[in-house]
């Protein structure tokens, strides 16, 4: 648990040396898993991005939209919103 709370309270710069990520990819990710980017350089020269992933938003967006297609599916006849209606007034 100490090394989890030195890695969260270290900064990190923007850009990245190769041997330094390599050396701090643990670190790198969980500052990148907390929403920030990084770009990684060798011998200077930008040669790739570490960015946040969007596939956890994607599988939220997906599964939001088959909740709402699923409660569509559900049909109640008039009598029974009624009754709901009635006993969430009580």
């Amino acid at each position: 648990m100490l090394v989890y709370k030195l890695i969260e309270a270290t900064p990190m710069p923007g850009t990245i040396d190769s041997n330094e990520a390599k050396a701090k990819l643990p670190e790198i990710l969980h500052h990148v898993e907390a929403g920030e980017a990084f770009t990684i350089t060798h011998r200077g020269k930008p040669i790739a991005d570490v960015i946040p992933s969007r596939a956890s938003d994607r599988l939220k967006v997906k599964a939001a939209i088959t909740n709402i297609l699923n409660a569509k599916k559900h049909k109640m006849s008039d009598v029974v919103l009624t009754e709901l209606k009635e006993s969430g007034r009580k």
